[in-house]
């Protein structure tokens, strides 16, 4: 009797083992399919969702690495409701002119898919980067989040190039204003001046905090861009300081913050007291 259960304990594990096996190759191929097919092949866009976002007529959406564009909608009572910040259907219409009905080509980073189960992707149209051309053209700003990072650098250059001459979101920008303000420009890309009152640090990200409630967010992927000193105690080492900071003023649970795509948005004033 103990043989045949021996036996039958060694048959189900070998069934397991096999079915193991199977969903892990099952898994690869999809990668695969991710890494290869889709980056070998044009898809055709069926619809572009906001500035950023496009779906493919095989009803996967894509995410434009690297950039982000203003909100066309709002979450509410647990669902969406139509509200776009400035600029967000300039961005929308300039997005569905570039790649609406026409073939793209996909070029992944690292990593491949976001928590929504989007794909990641550079996306080329006539061999042209969208990504790179909204923000080229004003319509989004760069937002740098590792791994994903191959085109970081041209993408703040391109920044540069649009901020310098006024286009798209950079229209309006002006001279630096008090954190006090931030809560009037909802949707804006503005540049804001003020003392950091206080610091958050958790696993993910550093905020800093300012009078009026607004905030400043920062992954902590980034500190590795900032000075040693920096990068030790990025807490203690922004508390007390005068910093000018530019982006998009997002709401956040009531309360104005910007959320840094690069490092270089953030720069510590001459005359800091500290």
């Amino acid at each position: 009797m103990k043989k045949i259960n021996r036996k039958k304990t060694a048959r189900i594990i070998s069934l397991l083992v096999l079915a193991m096996l199977f969903f892990i190759n099952k898994a690869f191929r999809h990668q695969d399919f991710l890494s290869s097919d889709f980056q070998d092949k044009t898809h055709l866009v069926d619809y572009v969702v906001d500035g950023d976002t496009v779906r493919l007529s095989s009803g996967e959406n894509v995410r434009y690495i690297g950039v982000d564009t203003p909100e066309t909608r709002e979450r509410k009572s647990g669902g969406w409701v139509y509200k776009p910040m400035p600029f967000a259907e300039e961005a929308k219409a300039f997005n569905k002119k570039l790649v609406e009905g026409r073939r793209a080509r996909l070029e992944f980073d690292v990593q491949k898919k976001d928590r929504y189960g989007r794909l990641l992707a550079y996306v080329y149209v006539d061999d042209k980067m969208v990504n790179l051309d909204m923000i080229r053209e004003g319509y989004a700003t760069i937002y740098t989040y590792p791994p994903n990072v191959k085109y970081a650098e041209r993408f703040l250059e391109a920044q540069r190039e649009a901020r310098a001459s006024g286009k798209g979101l950079w229209v309006d920008v002006g001279e630096a204003i008090p954190a006090s303000e931030a809560k009037d420009n909802i949707g804006k890309v503005k540049v804001i001046e003020a003392e950091v009152v206080d610091t958050y640090i958790s696993d993910k990200m550093l905020v800093l905090k300012f009078k009026g409630g607004f905030k400043v967010v920062m992954f902590k992927d980034m500190l590795f861009s900032l000075p040693n000193k920096a990068r030790r105690s990025p807490d203690s080492y922004f508390r007390g300081k005068t910093i000018r900071v530019y982006g998009a003023v997002k709401d956040y649970k009531g309360s104005p913050e910007i959320v840094l795509g690069d490092p270089s948005q953030i720069e510590i004033c001459l005359y800091s007291r500290k």
